[in-house]
């Protein structure tokens, strides 16, 4: 050990206990707490129903596209 590890006191050097250094810590604010997502009168979406309803844009959207080059619109 080096004597950056230990801090000088009258009696001689006393040893300093080494920190655990966590990357995470330095990301998190010390200020923010988050408020409970608690919100009895709206119940969220069956996770089934979510995806299809992103499959169903994604497929409107592909629908779309083909339609718009298809005619000539954007080509």
């Amino acid at each position: 050990m080096s004597l950056k590890l230990y801090r000088p006191t009258p009696d001689g050097l006393e040893p300093h206990p080494v920190e655990t250094r966590n990357w995470r810590g330095r990301l998190r604010s010390r200020r923010w707490q988050p408020a409970e997502l608690d919100n009895p009168e709206v119940a969220g979406p069956r996770p089934a129903y979510a995806v299809l309803l992103f499959l169903g844009l994604g497929a409107l959207t592909f629908v779309v596209l083909l339609l718009g080059y298809g005619f000539d619109f954007w080509g």
